[in-house]
């Protein structure tokens, strides 16, 4: 990935997370579990936080400056799992497998994204976004080991 701008960077960052939102949204409406469909609309609601974020930049400028990072574990339980393609009547853990996956992707596309530029407020942001994709990846790494857990795996 090359980008002539840091504004096209933020405008390709800014499709992926439309890109985000829309998948968790129409996954949302496809399940049946309830507790499937509330952590779903929660992830597409991150999602079109970020959109809004990169959007917004000016006026979120505080709100980036004043980011409070923390040390977000890596469970790498997606590492070792291989891409799927949604499908209709996919069961929940397949769900939550094509989910992680998604959010690993988006960690490492957000990192990759960093070596694109060496302006620090530049660098800052994505080290933001790292951070959020780095914490949905967690939360649904921890579904996943519940609900394996509650399979008796």
């Amino acid at each position: 990935m090359t980008f002539e701008s840091f504004e096209v960077l933020i405008e390709f960052a800014i499709e992926k997370e439309r890109e985000a939102a829309a998948f968790y949204a129409s996954l949302a409406q496809q399940t049946s579990f309830s507790g499937v469909k509330d952590s779903l609309l929660e992830m597409e609601k991150e999602e079109k936080r970020h959109e809004s974020l990169l959007g917004n930049l000016k006026d979120n400028k505080a709100m980036v400056e004043e980011y409070n990072f923390k040390w977000i574990p890596d469970m790498k339980r997606s590492d070792y799992m291989v891409e799927m393609k949604y499908e209709d009547g996919m069961n929940y853990t397949d769900i939550l497998r094509i989910a992680m996956k998604r959010e690993e992707k988006a960690l490492k596309m957000y990192n990759a994204l960093q070596k694109k530029t060496n302006d620090p407020e530049h660098l800052r942001i994505l080290k933001v976004l790292c951070q959020e994709e780095a914490k949905h990846k967690l939360f649904l790494e921890g579904l996943y080991d519940d609900h394996m857990a509650e399979q008796g795996d």
